[in-house]
Formats: structure tokens, sequence, C-alpha cells
């Protein structure tokens, strides 16, 4: 008793006599106004997410994030359930609504609108609410209550990229434009697990502080009970995906103990991975052991099916490790480095492309890498009034952001330049590098017409380039004009 009471004398000093609440309240009133400024940042959110996600850009993702002014209205909602106000939580409501469709309705329309509909790992990453998704929300809605409560908003910043509401509702957006259900489905699930634990734990937050009913106008017990009512219908998709989220957790810790006792105690399980959309489930891991276990495989498949009591596809790949103490730990670092390496390189593959497509004006298909040598080649689409050192200097630039890497853009027939001479018969040297680059990337002949003296000149120094199928065309002219030579007659 003497505990109790000094808690509550410690929340009363500490918490509630410390906070102005109407203050507060009048700041979670602005916040969750339905005005021109949340329409427009919502709109621009909801914009820049769906186009990172098409993009699969995390960065872009995390701008679309920084934008987004949901937080506002739905813990505005929180603390309307707190003291009771249904005048407020109605008016938070409607502004959650108001974004909430504006947000799916500019992503569909910008997904409608693009070449790009493909399901990238940003859109996956999104369908599927798990334990983590739901702490995440929880520890936000904590830390964003305490912010609008104690008067520092600018951390609420922070807490919408942790929360990440913009990116579901961009991703239903997609599901509803693509007539993808399942996706739509996942990120719908996922975004209202994430509006309801935020509101929830707002809620919470606020009563700790002392907001109660006492500081809003008499509620009747209808208002009330409609309060509850509303919530607990919204809390029913959020009860189902803490049942599946609970299931899971225990499936995978259970996996986890089950291929650790299938082992040598020394060994060492990496990582395990699961696929819980597929039937059966697929469980696939990497143990670090000292010695192999032929039937490691059957027996944790057989275990685990009990324990889990449906049928599961087990795939268990080990690695021999040495005895000594620290071998399973220098084994699993290096594995881990690997690993790293091998997403970094996803990662700058993945943007060269990019780099390669945007700048040929192609599509990412249309680009070939040759990962073992370190090259990328793409054949650019004719572009208006580009010229053959336009095209140039567009892969020195792309290659100029990929250290390591050969690129290779062909350009389309493009004019061959000039090659003109000073008074002592020295060649322009510029226009021979810009020729001897063109007849590479193309590989076809050329025909150089001029002098005999000029012509040997420019044939010996595309030579010592690596050009030798060239064609001489008698001619009188000072300057050598080079062209591309017209297919041999059979």
């Amino acid at each position: 008793m003497r505990l109790l009471a000094s808690a509550r004398r410690f929340r009363r000093t500490k918490l509630v006599e410390s906070v102005d609440q109407l203050e507060v309240l009048s700041k979670v009133d602005e916040e969750s106004a339905l005005s021109a400024r949340f329409i427009f940042m919502t709109l621009m959110s909801a914009g820049i997410a769906i186009l990172g996600l098409l993009l699969s850009s995390p960065a872009v993702v995390i701008g679309a994030m920084l934008l987004s002014p949901l937080m506002g209205p739905i813990i505005g909602a929180g603390f309307a359930l707190a003291v009771g106000d249904a005048i407020e939580l109605r008016r938070c409501s409607r502004t959650m609504l108001a974004g909430t469709l504006l947000a799916v309705a500019i992503s569909a329309l910008i997904v409608l609108c693009s070449p790009i509909q493909s399901v990238t790992s940003e859109i996956a990453a999104r369908t599927r609410p798990n334990l983590f998704d739901l702490l995440v929300a929880l520890f936000s809605a904590l830390a964003g209550a305490y912010a609008m409560i104690r008067g520092r908003e600018g951390t609420i910043v922070g807490v919408a990229i942790a929360t990440a509401l913009m990116p579901p509702l961009a991703v239903i957006g997609y599901g509803l434009a693509t007539a993808n259900w399942t996706v739509f489905g996942g990120s719908l699930l996922l975004f209202i697990t994430n509006l309801m634990t935020i509101a929830l734990s707002a809620a919470v937050m606020a009563r700790l502080y002392g907001f109660s009913t006492q500081l809003t106008k008499k509620q009747t017990r209808l208002q009330v009970l409609g309060i509850v009512g509303a919530f607990a219908v919204l809390a029913v998709p959020l009860g189902i995906s803490l049942k599946r989220i609970a299931w899971e957790a225990n499936a995978s810790r259970q996996a986890s103990s089950i291929i650790r006792g299938a082992f040598d105690p020394k060994a060492r399980v990496t990582q395990v991975e699961f696929d819980f959309d597929a039937k059966p489930v697929t469980i696939t891991s990497s143990v670090l052991t000292p010695r192999f276990e032929p039937h490691a495989q059957t027996n944790v498949t057989n275990q685990l099916a009990q324990a889990l009591g449906r049928e599961v596809s087990v795939k268990i790949n080990q690695y021999r490790v040495g005895t000594d103490i620290g071998a399973a730990e220098a084994a699993e670092l290096a594995a881990a480095k690997v690993k790293a390496q091998a997403a970094a390189t996803d990662r700058q593959v993945s943007q060269l492309v990019q780099n390669v497509a945007l700048a040929a004006g192609l599509g990412r298909n249309d680009v070939v890498v040759d990962r073992d040598q370190q090259r990328v080649f793409a054949r650019a689409r004719p572009i208006d009034g580009a010229t053959l050192a336009g095209y140039r200097e567009i892969e020195r630039r792309v290659a100029a952001n990929a250290p390591g890497w050969r690129v290779e853009i062909t350009p389309p027939l493009r004019p061959l330049p000039t090659v003109r001479f000073d008074d002592e018969d020295r060649p322009d040297t510029a226009a021979i590098d810009l020729l001897a680059w063109a007849a590479r990337r193309v590989s076809a002949p050329i025909e150089l017409s001029g002098s005999a003296q000029h012509v040997a000149i420019v044939r010996r120094e595309l030579d010592r380039r690596g050009v030798s199928d060239i064609r001489e065309v008698e001619g009188n002219s000072a300057e050598v004009h080079p062209r591309w030579a017209p297919p041999a007659e059979d």
C-alpha cells in the first residue's frame, strides 16, 4: 500500500501537475485539423512514396515519411479517446479518412500512368505486418505522445519516419491500381495495425499524464459507448494481425530451438528464414558446425511438423568449421561480411543499371550486365540533337560514378567528326579519339576520304587506338572526312 501510495504521489506531482493539459489539447487540435496544408503535404508525401516504392529506393521513401502529416490526426484520436471527446474524435477521423483516401487515390493514379508496375522489394516489405512492425508502432506512438505533451513537437518528425504510415497507404494504392489484392490486403492490414496501435498507445500515454473526461464538456454515456464501439470494430483487424504475429513468433522461436538442438553444442545457427505464405511453410537455415549431421534436415522437419501442427518444408545448409574455440564465431563473421559485400554489390549494380538506363533512354531490362568482367552494355536510343561527343560524355559521366566497372554505351549512327591538321601536319587528336571511340562501340567499318598522306596519318593513329577495320577513299582534301562504310555487297 505504501508503494502504491508513493507511485500515485509521484504520478500526480511529476506527471499530471507538470503539464498544462488544456494547452496540450489545443496543440493536438491544431495538428489534427483538416487544412489546405494537410491536404497538400499528404498528396506530395504519397506521390514521393509511391515513386520511391516503384524505384525500390529507400532514400526516396524516407523523404516521403518526412513530409507525411498523418501522425497528427492519429495521435489526436488517441487523445480524444483518453478524454472521451466524441466531437474531437469525429474531427480526427474525418482528417484521417480524407488523408487516407487522398494518399491512396494519388498513388493509384501514378501507378496507372507509370510504365513500371512490377512488385519491388520495397513494396513487398509492406504487405505483411510482423511483430517488429507492431513494436515500432507502439514505441513510436509513446514517443510521439510524449513529445506532444512535453512540447517537443520536433520529435514527431523522427516518429513519423519510424512508424512509416505513408508507404503502406501508397502500397494500398498500388494494389488497387494493379488489381493485386494480395498486396492490397496485406498493406491495408499493416496500415490499420499501425493506426490502431498508435491511437491506443497515445490514449494510454495521455491517461498516464492525467488527461481525462474532466477536461472536456460533459459526455453522454451513449457517446462514450460510441467511441469504445468504434475502436472495438477497428481493433478487429489488429486482433487478427496480433494472432498471426503471435503464431509466427512462436513458430520462429521453436524452429530456432529445434534446429540448434539437432547439432553439436559448438555449432552456430547463423540464420533462420521463413516463408509463411508458402504451402507448406518453408524454413531455410544455415548452420556452421564442426561435424556434419546427415539426418538433421529430416529430424528437424519431423519435429517442427509435430510442434507446429502443420506441414513444413525445411532446408538446412551445413558448413563445416574447425572445432577450436571461436572457429564458428569467426566463420559466422566471415559469412556475414561476405553477405554484406554481396548486398552492397547488388545495390551498386542496381544503381548502375538504373543510371545507364536513364542515360541511354532505355528500360532496365535493356541493359546487359557482366558481373564476372564487371562490364555494363547498352545500346542507346536516338536522341534529337545528340552528337557522338554527347553520347561519349554520357558514358563518361555514368562510368565516373561506378569505379571498377567498365561502362559501354553504343551510340546510334551519327556523322563522324572531321579530322583537321595544323600547319605541321599534326592531326586533331580529340577528333581521332572520338572517331576511335565510336568505331569501337558501333563495331562497324569506316571510310576515310582525303589526301593519301593525311589518310595514312589518321589510319596509323586509329590503329594505335585499336581500330583496324578501315577503308580508304581517294580524295584531295586537306582534311580527312570519315564516314560509316556501307555494308559489303555479296
